[in-house]
C-alpha cells in the first residue's frame, strides 16, 4: 500500500528512447533533492535550463528543472520535475541518485493517489485521468477531459447536495412532531424526488455512453455456416482479415478486430458456423463460439436471404439450445442482392432487422447505425467518461431514489423515505471518493501506469 510520508520519483514518460525524459519527484525531500542535484535552490514555478550533477559533482546530463511548492501542485506536495534527453541510461542514472537521495520508487498511480488525499482531485477525476491516456478515440479523449476537469463530479455532487437537503427536512419533521411539519402532504418533496429521477436517469444515460467509448462494445456474429459471417466482419473492419469461401466451416476459431464507429469503440467478433454435425475441430470453435455470445453485449444473427426470412429469433436459431436473450439480438438477413431485395431496416418488436449485402456493403451504414443506437450513442459533448463501478453507483442511486418515491406515493413512513435516500446518497458519494473503502481505492490507483 501506498505510504504518504515518503518522499516518491519515477519515470513520467515511457521507457525506452526519445527526444525527452521527464522524471517526476514529490514529498518533503524534494527542496533537498533539488539543492543536491542542481546546485541551487530553483524557483517556484519557474523553468531553470541547467545542469543535473552526480554525487562526485560530475555533470550527468543538461535540461529543464521546474519546481512546484507546496500546495501549488498537482500532488499537493513540493514537486520537482527534470526534463533530460530521453536516454535510458542517463534517466536510469538520474533517477538512481534521486533514490540515493532518500526518494523511494513511486507505485503505479501513487502521485494520482497523493493528489486525492490532498483534495486536489476527487476519485473521478482521478480515474479520469487513466482514461485519458488510455483513450483510443478522439471523442474517448474528449470526454475523459470532461469529467477530469470536473464536470461528472460537479453532477454527482449536486444529486449529493439534493440528497442531503431532502434527508435535512424529512429527519427534522421526524424527530420535531410537534413543529407539524406533515412532509408526506408537502407536495414540493414529491416533486423534487420525481425531478431527482429523471435528472440521475438522464446522467446514467450519458455514463453508460461514456462507459462505451471506455470499454468498448463486444458484438459477437453468429449464425449458419455460409451465412456470409466472414465477409461482415471483412466489411466493419474495412480490410480483408478473415477467409472467405464457398466452402461451408471455413472459421473454425474465433477471429477478433477492434474497430470505432464514430468515436465509439467495438470488438467484432466472428465465430464458427453453428450446426449439429460438425467434425472435431469444428465442434471445438462451436464451443468457443458459443461462450462468445453468452458474454457479448450485442449478436448479430447471419440468415442466408436464400435460405429463410423468417423474423423470429428461435427459427433463426442454427440450435435449438443457447439462443441469446432477445434484447441481445440483431437479425441480418444476407445476400438480399441475390433475391430481388433492397438494402433496409425494419422490426420485429424491439429487435431489428437488417437486410443487406455483406459482399458488396450495401447496407452496412444500416448495420452501423443500428450498433450506435443499441448502445444508447449520443454525441460526444453529453458524453461523460464512466467506468463499470459508475453506472453500477448511479443505478444503485436511482433504485433507492424509486423506492423513496413509491414509499412516498403509498404513505408509508417518513423514516424509511429518509433510509433510502441516505442509501442513495452513500452510492453515489462512492463516484467521487467521498464514501470510498481502501481497498476499491487500492485497486482503482494500482491499475494506472507509473508516474502519474
Amino acid at each position: 500500500m501506498y505510504l504518504s510520508n515518503t518522499t516518491i520519483a519515477a519515470l513520467a514518460t515511457p521507457p525506452g528512447k526519445g527526444g525527452v525524459g521527464i522524471i517526476r519527484v514529490s514529498g518533503d525531500l524534494v527542496p533537498l533533492i533539488a539543492n543536491t542535484i542542481l546546485h541551487f535552490s530553483p524557483e517556484p514555478r519557474y523553468a531553470h535550463y541547467t545542469s543535473f550533477f552526480d554525487e562526485n559533482n560530475v555533470v550527468i546530463d543538461q535540461g529543464i528543472a521546474l519546481y512546484f511548492k507546496a500546495p501549488n501542485s498537482f500532488t499537493g506536495e513540493d514537486i520537482l520535475e527534470l526534463q533530460a534527453h530521453g536516454g535510458p541510461v542517463v534517466l536510469d542514472i538520474l533517477l538512481a541518485r534521486i533514490i540515493a537521495l532518500g526518494a523511494k520508487p513511486a507505485e503505479p498511480g501513487e502521485f494520482s493517489y497523493r493528489a486525492f488525499l490532498n483534495d486536489k482531485i476527487d476519485l473521478a477525476q482521478a480515474e479520469a485521468i487513466a482514461d485519458l491516456i488510455s483513450a483510443t478515440s478522439e471523442v474517448a479523449a474528449r470526454s475523459a477531459l470532461t469529467s477530469l476537469q470536473g464536470e461528472f463530479s460537479r453532477q454527482i455532487n449536486q444529486f449529493i447536495d439534493e440528497l442531503i437537503a431532502l434527508r435535512t427536512y424529512l429527519e427534522a419533521a421526524l424527530d420535531f412532531p410537534d413543529e407539524e411539519v406533515d412532509f408526506l402532504t408537502v407536495g414540493k418533496i414529491k416533486e423534487k424526488i420525481s425531478d431527482l429521477l429523471i435528472r440521475l436517469g438522464s446522467v446514467y444515460k450519458a455514463s453508460q455512453q461514456g462507459s462505451i467509448l471506455r470499454e468498448g462494445m463486444k458484438v459477437v456474429i453468429a449464425g449458419k455456416p455460409n451465412a456470409g459471417k466472414s465477409s461482415l466482419l471483412n466489411q466493419l473492419a474495412g480490410r480483408d482479415l478473415a477467409i472467405v469461401t464457398p466452402i461451408a466451416g471455413t472459421t473454425r476459431d474465433v477471429l477478433q478486430e477492434h474497430i470505432h464507429i464514430d468515436g465509439m469503440p467495438l470488438h467484432i467478433i466472428d465465430t464458427a458456423g453453428l450446426r449439429e454435425k460438425a467434425d472435431i475441430v469444428e465442434q471445438e470453435g462451436i464451443r468457443r463460439a458459443l461462450l462468445q455470445i453468452q458474454e457479448a453485449d450485442s449478436v448479430l444473427l447471419m440468415v442466408d436471404s436464400t435460405e429463410s426470412l423468417s423474423i423470429n429469433p428461435a427459427e433463426l436459431w442454427p440450435s435449438s439450445d443457447n439462443c441469446p436473450e432477445s434484447n441481445k439480438i440483431i437479425i441480418i438477413h444476407n445476400k438480399v442482392d441475390l433475391i430481388g431485395q433492397s438494402p433496409q431496416v425494419c422490426y420485429n418488436g424491439t429487435i431489428p432487422i437488417v437486410k443487406l449485402s455483406a459482399k458488396n456493403g450495401a447496407g452496412i451504414e444500416f448495420l452501423k447505425e443500428i450498433l450506435k443506437s443499441k448502445m444508447g450513442y449520443i454525441s460526444g459533448d453529453g458524453v461523460l467518461m464512466a467506468r463499470r463501478r459508475h453506472l453500477t453507483a448511479i443505478f444503485t442511486a436511482l433504485s433507492h431514489v424509486q423506492v423513496a418515491a413509491d414509499v412516498l406515493h403509498k404513505n408509508e413512513g417518513g423514516e424509511f423515505v429518509a433510509e433510502e435516500l441516505r442509501l442513495a446518497q452513500d452510492a453515489l458519494s462512492s463516484i467521487t471518493g467521498k464514501f470510498t473503502s481502501d481497498d476499491l481505492l487500492g485497486e482503482i490507483f494500482s491499475s494506472f501506469c507509473i508516474g502519474k
